[in-house]
């Protein structure tokens, strides 16, 4: 496939001799570094094996960011059952950020995974969707030893969170 690709960019390249032959130069010593030189193909597996890795490890290892809150009206210590701020412009608005800058690193812009997390649009709507929610932002998820979502009570204040429910009910799929 490598090869096929190759020789249509060197035929893209025919109008101008020059480049086509230069292609084909550093075509040709890259050949020779792959098939010949053992250390150099032993080091990039090494290195993609190592970014690969790093990648995986790196899910749920996200530095929480302040969540300013100012303007809503404060819910005190005791967590809400429901989500005091559903329908609320502003705080949609503050939610709509907080999200951005805390959960969108695993959950997606616009809360559309890419397969890593869970698609937060398909949480269900209401009271049911916000147990869901608070149990899972409250706590966290570890399985294993190995933390899939850190654990945002205490972290984040209880406005700052149902702050990003009362976003993702805007962008709730049907």
């Amino acid at each position: 496939m490598a090869q096929g690709l190759l020789k249509v960019q060197v035929r893209a390249h025919s109008q101008y001799p020059g480049l086509s032959q230069s292609f084909r130069l550093t075509k040709g010593f890259l050949t020779m570094l792959f098939t010949r030189c053992r250390f150099i193909r032993h080091c990039l597996f090494t290195a993609l094996l190592a970014g690969f890795s790093l990648g995986v490890h790196a899910h749920g290892d996200v530095t929480p960011q302040a969540v300013d809150t100012t303007g809503l009206q404060p819910l005190g210590e005791a967590w809400k059952q429901a989500n005091p701020y559903r329908g609320n412009k502003k705080a949609i608005e503050i939610g709509s950020s907080a999200y951005n800058q805390n959960c969108a690193r695993c959950h997606g812009l616009e809360a559309i995974s890419g397969g890593i997390a869970p698609d937060l649009r398909l949480l269900p709507e209401g009271t049911e969707g916000d147990e869901i929610f608070a149990m899972r932002v409250r706590n966290g998820a570890v399985r294993d030893g190995r933390v899939y979502m850190p654990k945002f009570e205490g972290i984040l204040s209880q406005e700052a969170l149902w702050t990003i429910r009362a976003w993702l009910d805007t962008v709730r799929e049907q």
